[in-house]
Protein backbone atom coordinates (compact mmCIF):
# COMPACT_ATOMS: atom_id res chain seq x y z
CA UNK A 1 0.00 0.00 0.00
CA UNK A 2 1.42 3.43 -0.89
CA UNK A 3 1.85 6.12 1.74
CA UNK A 4 -1.07 8.27 0.56
CA UNK A 5 -3.47 5.31 0.77
CA UNK A 6 -2.25 4.54 4.31
CA UNK A 7 -2.73 8.16 5.35
CA UNK A 8 -6.27 8.21 3.92
CA UNK A 9 -7.11 4.99 5.78
CA UNK A 10 -5.71 6.26 9.08
CA UNK A 11 -7.39 9.67 8.78
CA UNK A 12 -10.77 7.99 8.38
CA UNK A 13 -10.24 6.46 11.83
CA UNK A 14 -8.72 9.43 13.69
CA UNK A 15 -10.48 12.50 12.24
CA UNK A 16 -13.54 13.51 14.30
CA UNK A 17 -16.85 13.20 12.45
CA UNK A 18 -19.11 16.20 11.87
CA UNK A 19 -21.49 14.91 14.59
CA UNK A 20 -18.60 14.61 17.02
CA UNK A 21 -17.40 18.13 16.23
CA UNK A 22 -20.90 19.54 16.71
CA UNK A 23 -21.21 17.75 20.06
CA UNK A 24 -17.87 19.10 21.28
CA UNK A 25 -18.57 22.66 20.10
CA UNK A 26 -21.96 22.62 21.82
CA UNK A 27 -20.40 21.27 25.01
CA UNK A 28 -17.74 23.98 25.02
CA UNK A 29 -20.37 26.72 24.49
CA UNK A 30 -22.38 25.38 27.43
CA UNK A 31 -19.31 25.17 29.69
CA UNK A 32 -18.21 28.69 28.74
CA UNK A 33 -21.67 30.00 29.63
CA UNK A 34 -21.70 28.18 32.97
CA UNK A 35 -18.18 29.47 33.79
CA UNK A 36 -19.05 33.10 32.97
CA UNK A 37 -22.32 32.99 34.88
CA UNK A 38 -20.69 31.39 37.94
CA UNK A 39 -17.79 33.88 37.93
CA UNK A 40 -20.23 36.80 37.88
CA UNK A 41 -22.36 35.31 40.66
CA UNK A 42 -19.22 35.09 42.86
CA UNK A 43 -18.20 38.65 41.95
CA UNK A 44 -15.02 37.48 40.21
CA UNK A 45 -13.37 39.10 37.18
CA UNK A 46 -12.30 35.81 35.57
CA UNK A 47 -12.06 34.94 31.86
CA UNK A 48 -12.66 31.34 30.76
CA UNK A 49 -10.22 29.99 28.14
CA UNK A 50 -10.29 26.62 26.46
CA UNK A 51 -6.77 25.27 25.95
CA UNK A 52 -5.30 22.03 24.67
CA UNK A 53 -6.11 19.93 21.62
CA UNK A 54 -9.87 20.55 21.63
CA UNK A 55 -9.36 24.30 21.50
CA UNK A 56 -6.75 23.93 18.73
CA UNK A 57 -8.80 21.35 16.80
CA UNK A 58 -5.93 18.84 16.85
CA UNK A 59 -7.76 16.22 18.93
CA UNK A 60 -8.21 12.63 17.83
CA UNK A 61 -11.64 11.08 17.30
CA UNK A 62 -12.99 9.83 20.61
CA UNK A 63 -10.42 11.79 22.68
CA UNK A 64 -12.54 14.46 24.33
CA UNK A 65 -10.81 15.72 27.48
CA UNK A 66 -11.66 19.40 27.94
CA UNK A 67 -9.26 21.84 29.60
CA UNK A 68 -11.08 24.95 30.79
CA UNK A 69 -8.71 27.52 32.30
CA UNK A 70 -10.07 30.16 34.66
CA UNK A 71 -7.86 33.20 34.12
CA UNK A 72 -7.55 35.71 36.96
CA UNK A 73 -6.20 39.27 36.55
CA UNK A 74 -2.41 39.55 36.89
CA UNK A 75 -2.67 41.71 40.03
CA UNK A 76 -4.36 38.85 41.96
CA UNK A 77 -2.04 37.55 44.73
CA UNK A 78 -1.06 33.90 44.19
CA UNK A 79 -2.66 32.69 47.42
CA UNK A 80 -5.92 34.40 46.50
CA UNK A 81 -5.80 32.87 43.01
CA UNK A 82 -5.45 29.42 44.55
CA UNK A 83 -8.24 29.90 47.08
CA UNK A 84 -10.75 31.72 44.86
CA UNK A 85 -9.81 29.59 41.84
CA UNK A 86 -10.65 26.44 43.75
CA UNK A 87 -13.87 28.01 45.03
CA UNK A 88 -14.85 28.96 41.46
CA UNK A 89 -13.88 25.56 40.07
CA UNK A 90 -16.01 23.79 42.69
CA UNK A 91 -18.97 26.14 42.07
CA UNK A 92 -18.81 25.43 38.31
CA UNK A 93 -18.43 21.69 38.92
CA UNK A 94 -21.53 21.66 41.16
CA UNK A 95 -23.51 22.44 37.99
CA UNK A 96 -21.89 19.54 36.10
CA UNK A 97 -22.29 15.78 36.64
CA UNK A 98 -19.52 14.84 39.10
CA UNK A 99 -16.21 16.21 40.32
CA UNK A 100 -13.15 15.65 42.52
CA UNK A 101 -10.11 17.63 43.58
CA UNK A 102 -6.79 17.05 41.80
CA UNK A 103 -3.35 18.47 42.51
CA UNK A 104 -0.56 19.83 40.35
CA UNK A 105 1.27 23.10 41.11
CA UNK A 106 -1.94 24.17 42.83
CA UNK A 107 -5.25 22.38 43.37
CA UNK A 108 -7.75 22.24 40.52
CA UNK A 109 -11.10 20.57 39.95
CA UNK A 110 -11.56 17.51 37.75
CA UNK A 111 -15.18 17.12 36.66
CA UNK A 112 -17.27 15.18 34.18
CA UNK A 113 -20.05 16.59 32.01
CA UNK A 114 -22.08 14.47 29.60
CA UNK A 115 -19.49 11.70 30.03
CA UNK A 116 -16.61 14.01 29.04
CA UNK A 117 -13.75 14.77 31.44
CA UNK A 118 -13.42 18.49 32.21
CA UNK A 119 -10.43 20.00 34.07
CA UNK A 120 -11.16 23.38 35.66
CA UNK A 121 -7.78 25.02 36.25
CA UNK A 122 -7.10 28.45 37.84
CA UNK A 123 -4.36 30.49 36.15
CA UNK A 124 -3.30 34.05 35.37
CA UNK A 125 -4.60 35.93 32.33
CA UNK A 126 -1.18 36.24 30.68
CA UNK A 127 -0.46 38.12 27.47
CA UNK A 128 3.27 37.39 27.26
CA UNK A 129 5.94 35.07 28.70
CA UNK A 130 7.01 37.90 31.00
CA UNK A 131 3.61 37.64 32.77
CA UNK A 132 3.93 33.88 33.46
CA UNK A 133 3.82 33.11 37.19
CA UNK A 134 2.66 29.50 37.41
CA UNK A 135 3.47 26.45 35.28
CA UNK A 136 -0.03 26.33 33.77
CA UNK A 137 -0.18 29.97 32.61
CA UNK A 138 1.66 29.27 29.35
CA UNK A 139 -1.13 26.98 28.11
CA UNK A 140 -3.18 30.03 27.08
CA UNK A 141 -0.23 31.32 25.04
CA UNK A 142 0.46 27.85 23.56
CA UNK A 143 -3.11 27.52 22.31
CA UNK A 144 -3.07 30.99 20.75
CA UNK A 145 0.29 30.38 19.03
CA UNK A 146 -0.76 27.04 17.53
CA UNK A 147 -4.09 28.41 16.25
CA UNK A 148 -2.26 31.35 14.62
CA UNK A 149 0.44 29.18 12.99
CA UNK A 150 -1.13 25.84 12.13
CA UNK A 151 -2.63 27.08 8.84
CA UNK A 152 -4.92 24.12 8.15
CA UNK A 153 -2.43 21.34 8.97
CA UNK A 154 -4.65 19.99 11.77
CA UNK A 155 -4.84 16.53 10.21
CA UNK A 156 -1.04 16.34 9.96
CA UNK A 157 -0.90 16.89 13.72
CA UNK A 158 -3.51 14.17 14.20
CA UNK A 159 -1.41 11.79 12.11
CA UNK A 160 1.77 12.57 14.06
CA UNK A 161 0.02 12.19 17.43
CA UNK A 162 -1.53 8.86 16.43
CA UNK A 163 1.82 7.66 15.03
CA UNK A 164 3.57 8.55 18.29
CA UNK A 165 0.85 6.78 20.30
CA UNK A 166 1.16 3.73 18.06
CA UNK A 167 4.94 3.45 18.58
CA UNK A 168 4.62 4.09 22.34
CA UNK A 169 6.42 7.45 22.31
CA UNK A 170 3.56 9.86 23.12
CA UNK A 171 3.14 11.76 26.38
CA UNK A 172 5.50 14.10 28.20
CA UNK A 173 4.64 12.85 31.69
CA UNK A 174 7.73 12.07 33.77
CA UNK A 175 6.90 8.36 33.77
CA UNK A 176 6.51 8.31 29.94
CA UNK A 177 9.12 10.86 28.76
CA UNK A 178 7.83 10.97 25.21
CA UNK A 179 6.57 13.68 22.82
CA UNK A 180 3.90 16.04 24.14
CA UNK A 181 0.96 17.04 21.96
CA UNK A 182 2.32 20.60 21.88
CA UNK A 183 5.72 19.35 20.66
CA UNK A 184 3.97 17.38 17.89
CA UNK A 185 2.13 20.57 16.85
CA UNK A 186 5.36 22.59 16.79
CA UNK A 187 7.14 19.97 14.65
CA UNK A 188 4.30 19.93 12.09
CA UNK A 189 4.32 23.75 11.96
CA UNK A 190 8.13 23.77 11.63
CA UNK A 191 8.49 21.08 8.94
CA UNK A 192 5.16 21.53 7.14
CA UNK A 193 3.51 18.11 7.30
CA UNK A 194 3.42 14.75 9.04
CA UNK A 195 5.59 13.11 6.36
CA UNK A 196 8.15 15.94 6.44
CA UNK A 197 8.51 15.55 10.22
CA UNK A 198 9.31 11.86 9.65
CA UNK A 199 11.73 12.66 6.82
CA UNK A 200 13.60 15.07 9.12
CA UNK A 201 14.02 12.60 11.99
CA UNK A 202 17.81 12.45 11.53
CA UNK A 203 18.25 16.12 10.58
CA UNK A 204 16.47 17.49 13.65
CA UNK A 205 18.59 15.27 15.92
CA UNK A 206 21.78 16.59 14.35
CA UNK A 207 20.53 20.18 14.24
CA UNK A 208 19.60 19.78 17.94
CA UNK A 209 18.14 23.27 18.34
CA UNK A 210 14.71 24.20 16.97
CA UNK A 211 13.71 27.82 17.45
CA UNK A 212 10.24 28.41 15.93
CA UNK A 213 9.78 31.67 17.89
CA UNK A 214 13.06 33.14 16.59
CA UNK A 215 14.24 33.76 20.18
CA UNK A 216 17.93 33.53 19.28
CA UNK A 217 17.47 36.89 17.51
CA UNK A 218 14.79 38.43 19.72
CA UNK A 219 16.08 37.39 23.19
CA UNK A 220 19.54 36.02 22.45
CA UNK A 221 20.95 35.97 25.98
CA UNK A 222 17.93 34.26 27.58
CA UNK A 223 17.64 31.76 24.71
CA UNK A 224 21.35 30.87 24.98
CA UNK A 225 21.00 30.33 28.73
CA UNK A 226 18.21 27.84 28.03
CA UNK A 227 20.23 26.11 25.31
CA UNK A 228 23.34 25.78 27.52
CA UNK A 229 21.29 24.42 30.43
CA UNK A 230 19.51 21.85 28.27
CA UNK A 231 22.69 20.87 26.39
CA UNK A 232 24.40 20.23 29.74
CA UNK A 233 21.49 17.92 30.61
CA UNK A 234 22.09 15.95 27.37
CA UNK A 235 18.60 16.28 25.89
CA UNK A 236 17.97 14.73 22.46
CA UNK A 237 16.26 17.94 21.24
CA UNK A 238 16.17 21.54 22.39
CA UNK A 239 12.94 23.13 21.15
CA UNK A 240 12.73 26.69 22.41
CA UNK A 241 9.11 27.29 23.36
CA UNK A 242 7.80 29.77 20.76
CA UNK A 243 5.97 31.61 23.56
CA UNK A 244 8.75 31.51 26.22
CA UNK A 245 12.53 31.54 25.56
CA UNK A 246 13.22 30.13 29.04
CA UNK A 247 11.67 26.76 28.30
CA UNK A 248 12.61 23.67 26.28
CA UNK A 249 9.37 22.08 25.04
CA UNK A 250 11.27 18.78 24.67
CA UNK A 251 12.76 18.88 28.19
CA UNK A 252 11.02 15.65 29.23
CA UNK A 253 11.76 13.76 26.01
CA UNK A 254 14.10 10.83 26.70
CA UNK A 255 16.71 9.38 24.37
CA UNK A 256 14.82 6.05 24.45
CA UNK A 257 11.58 7.59 23.20
CA UNK A 258 13.36 9.66 20.56
CA UNK A 259 15.19 6.49 19.52
CA UNK A 260 11.87 4.66 19.02
CA UNK A 261 10.67 7.55 16.85
CA UNK A 262 13.99 7.56 14.94
CA UNK A 263 13.72 3.91 13.89
CA UNK A 264 9.96 3.72 13.39
CA UNK A 265 9.89 6.87 11.22
CA UNK A 266 12.44 5.33 8.86
CA UNK A 267 10.62 2.00 8.82
CA UNK A 268 7.30 3.71 8.01
CA UNK A 269 8.80 5.68 5.12
CA UNK A 270 10.37 2.46 3.76
CA UNK A 271 7.21 0.39 4.21
CA UNK A 272 4.07 2.44 4.96
CA UNK A 273 1.43 0.57 6.94
CA UNK A 274 -1.48 1.38 9.26
CA UNK A 275 0.09 -0.97 11.86
CA UNK A 276 2.44 1.85 12.91
CA UNK A 277 -0.62 3.84 14.02
CA UNK A 278 -2.66 0.90 15.31
CA UNK A 279 -0.21 -1.82 16.36
CA UNK A 280 -1.34 -5.27 17.34
CA UNK A 281 -1.42 -5.93 21.06
CA UNK A 282 1.87 -7.60 22.14
CA UNK A 283 1.37 -11.33 21.91
CA UNK A 284 0.70 -13.11 25.16
CA UNK A 285 3.33 -15.54 26.39
CA UNK A 286 4.48 -17.59 29.33
CA UNK A 287 6.78 -15.77 31.74
CA UNK A 288 8.01 -19.10 33.18
CA UNK A 289 9.00 -20.14 29.64
CA UNK A 290 11.04 -16.94 29.35
CA UNK A 291 12.84 -17.70 32.63
CA UNK A 292 13.66 -21.23 31.41
CA UNK A 293 14.84 -19.90 28.03
CA UNK A 294 17.21 -17.41 29.61
CA UNK A 295 18.22 -19.28 32.76
CA UNK A 296 17.61 -16.16 34.84
CA UNK A 297 15.46 -15.46 37.89
CA UNK A 298 12.59 -13.10 38.64
CA UNK A 299 12.30 -11.27 41.95
CA UNK A 300 9.01 -9.42 42.49
CA UNK A 301 7.94 -7.12 45.32
CA UNK A 302 4.15 -6.83 45.40
CA UNK A 303 2.16 -4.50 47.65
CA UNK A 304 -1.15 -2.68 47.84
CA UNK A 305 -1.25 0.18 45.34
CA UNK A 306 -0.98 3.48 47.25
CA UNK A 307 -3.72 6.05 46.66
CA UNK A 308 -1.52 8.33 44.53
CA UNK A 309 -2.02 9.71 41.02
CA UNK A 310 0.22 8.24 38.29
CA UNK A 311 2.30 11.44 38.11
CA UNK A 312 3.42 10.79 41.71
CA UNK A 313 3.24 6.99 42.01
CA UNK A 314 5.04 5.85 38.85
CA UNK A 315 8.19 8.01 39.24
CA UNK A 316 8.48 6.79 42.86
CA UNK A 317 8.15 3.15 41.77
CA UNK A 318 10.86 3.71 39.13
CA UNK A 319 13.15 5.42 41.65
CA UNK A 320 12.70 2.47 44.02
CA UNK A 321 13.42 -0.08 41.26
CA UNK A 322 16.63 1.76 40.40
CA UNK A 323 17.45 1.84 44.13
CA UNK A 324 17.16 -1.97 44.33
CA UNK A 325 19.26 -2.34 41.16
CA UNK A 326 22.12 -0.33 42.72
CA UNK A 327 21.86 -1.90 46.18
CA UNK A 328 21.81 -5.48 44.84
CA UNK A 329 24.74 -4.85 42.50
CA UNK A 330 26.75 -3.68 45.53
CA UNK A 331 25.90 -7.04 47.13
CA UNK A 332 27.20 -8.98 44.14
CA UNK A 333 23.94 -9.71 42.28
CA UNK A 334 23.67 -8.72 38.62
CA UNK A 335 20.32 -7.04 37.86
CA UNK A 336 19.66 -7.68 34.16
CA UNK A 337 16.59 -5.44 33.98
CA UNK A 338 13.76 -3.96 36.01
CA UNK A 339 10.18 -2.88 35.60
CA UNK A 340 7.67 -1.16 37.89
CA UNK A 341 4.00 -0.31 37.72
CA UNK A 342 0.63 -1.51 38.89
CA UNK A 343 -2.16 -3.79 37.79
CA UNK A 344 -5.54 -3.48 39.44
CA UNK A 345 -5.01 -2.83 43.13
CA UNK A 346 -1.44 -4.23 43.22
CA UNK A 347 1.75 -2.22 42.72
CA UNK A 348 4.91 -4.09 41.79
CA UNK A 349 8.65 -3.88 41.27
CA UNK A 350 10.17 -6.63 39.10
CA UNK A 351 13.89 -7.39 38.92
CA UNK A 352 15.52 -9.92 36.61
CA UNK A 353 18.59 -11.43 38.28
CA UNK A 354 21.46 -13.64 37.20
CA UNK A 355 21.03 -15.76 40.38
CA UNK A 356 19.14 -15.83 43.65
CA UNK A 357 21.91 -17.12 45.93
CA UNK A 358 25.46 -16.05 46.55
CA UNK A 359 28.32 -17.51 48.53
CA UNK A 360 29.76 -15.23 51.14
CA UNK A 361 32.84 -15.58 53.35
CA UNK A 362 32.48 -14.85 57.06
CA UNK A 363 35.06 -15.03 59.83
CA UNK A 364 34.16 -17.50 62.55
CA UNK A 365 35.86 -17.03 65.95
CA UNK A 366 36.72 -20.29 67.73
CA UNK A 367 37.91 -21.41 71.21
CA UNK A 368 41.44 -21.45 72.66
CA UNK A 369 43.62 -23.87 70.73
CA UNK A 370 44.73 -26.06 73.66
CA UNK A 371 41.21 -27.13 74.71
CA UNK A 372 39.16 -30.14 73.57
CA UNK A 373 36.82 -27.76 71.78
CA UNK A 374 39.85 -26.15 70.15
CA UNK A 375 41.01 -29.49 68.71
CA UNK A 376 37.46 -30.17 67.49
CA UNK A 377 37.27 -26.71 65.84
CA UNK A 378 40.65 -27.34 64.17
CA UNK A 379 39.53 -30.70 62.74
CA UNK A 380 36.16 -29.40 61.42
CA UNK A 381 37.31 -26.25 59.59
CA UNK A 382 39.37 -26.08 56.40
CA UNK A 383 41.11 -22.71 56.80
CA UNK A 384 42.22 -21.96 60.38
CA UNK A 385 44.62 -19.47 61.99
CA UNK A 386 45.59 -18.17 65.42
CA UNK A 387 45.29 -14.72 66.94
CA UNK A 388 47.03 -15.00 70.25
CA UNK A 389 45.72 -18.22 71.75
CA UNK A 390 42.33 -18.20 70.00
CA UNK A 391 41.52 -20.03 66.82
CA UNK A 392 39.71 -18.42 63.86
CA UNK A 393 38.33 -19.93 60.67
CA UNK A 394 36.90 -18.82 57.37
CA UNK A 395 33.35 -19.98 56.72
CA UNK A 396 31.58 -19.85 53.36
CA UNK A 397 27.83 -19.41 53.74
CA UNK A 398 25.10 -19.39 51.14
CA UNK A 399 22.92 -16.29 51.30
CA UNK A 400 19.52 -16.11 49.57
CA UNK A 401 18.21 -13.02 47.77
CA UNK A 402 15.15 -12.76 50.05
CA UNK A 403 17.42 -12.42 53.11
CA UNK A 404 19.53 -9.85 51.28
CA UNK A 405 16.42 -7.81 50.42
CA UNK A 406 15.21 -7.98 54.04
CA UNK A 407 18.58 -6.82 55.33
CA UNK A 408 18.83 -3.98 52.80
CA UNK A 409 15.37 -2.70 53.76
CA UNK A 410 15.97 -3.13 57.48
CA UNK A 411 19.20 -1.11 57.30
CA UNK A 412 17.69 1.52 54.95
CA UNK A 413 20.32 0.76 52.31
CA UNK A 414 17.96 1.14 49.30
CA UNK A 415 17.03 4.51 47.79
CA UNK A 416 13.22 4.31 47.75
CA UNK A 417 10.46 6.68 46.65
CA UNK A 418 9.52 8.79 49.66
CA UNK A 419 5.76 8.30 49.40
CA UNK A 420 5.91 4.49 49.04
CA UNK A 421 8.80 3.55 51.35
CA UNK A 422 6.62 2.00 54.05
CA UNK A 423 4.50 0.12 51.47
CA UNK A 424 7.65 -1.45 50.00
CA UNK A 425 8.91 -2.49 53.43
CA UNK A 426 5.66 -4.45 53.89
CA UNK A 427 5.75 -5.95 50.38
CA UNK A 428 5.48 -9.66 49.63
CA UNK A 429 8.73 -10.88 48.06
CA UNK A 430 8.15 -13.51 45.36
CA UNK A 431 10.76 -15.61 43.55
CA UNK A 432 10.20 -16.93 40.02
CA UNK A 433 6.46 -16.56 40.53
CA UNK A 434 3.82 -13.85 40.14
CA UNK A 435 0.09 -13.78 40.98
CA UNK A 436 -2.28 -14.25 38.04
CA UNK A 437 -2.98 -10.51 37.56
CA UNK A 438 0.75 -9.86 37.00
CA UNK A 439 1.47 -12.73 34.58
CA UNK A 440 1.13 -10.56 31.47
CA UNK A 441 3.31 -7.80 32.98
CA UNK A 442 5.96 -10.40 33.90
CA UNK A 443 5.98 -11.85 30.38
CA UNK A 444 6.17 -8.43 28.67
CA UNK A 445 9.05 -7.50 30.99
CA UNK A 446 11.09 -10.72 30.70
CA UNK A 447 10.59 -11.01 26.92
CA UNK A 448 11.38 -7.28 26.49
CA UNK A 449 8.20 -7.09 24.38
CA UNK A 450 7.30 -4.03 26.46
CA UNK A 451 10.17 -2.04 24.94
CA UNK A 452 11.22 -4.08 21.89
CA UNK A 453 12.41 -2.17 18.86
CA UNK A 454 13.07 -5.32 16.86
Amino acid sequence: MDVEAVIREVLQRIRPSEDERAFIKGLMRELEGIAKETSESLGLDVKPYFVGSLAKDTYLAGDHDIDLFLAFPLETPLEELRERGLELGKAIAEKLDSHELAYAEHPYVRATYKEVKVDLVPCYDVKSWKDVRTAVDRSILHTKWVIENLEGRNNDVRLLKRFLKGINAYGSEIYVRGFSGYLAEILVIKYGSFLEVLRNVDFMLRQKIIDPGNWLKREHEIAMRTIRREADSDRPLIVLDPVDPRRNVAANLSWEKYGRFYFRAREFLDGPSAKFFFPEKPRAGNYLGELRRKGTHLLVLVFEKPDLIDDLLLPQLERSARGFEKALSRKGFAVLGWDAGYSGGKAFIMLELDRIERERVTIKPGPEFFTERGLDFYRKNARVWLRGKRLYAEKIIKEGIVDVISELLEKNQVALGKGIRENIKRADVLLDYVPKELEESAYLFLSREKWNLK
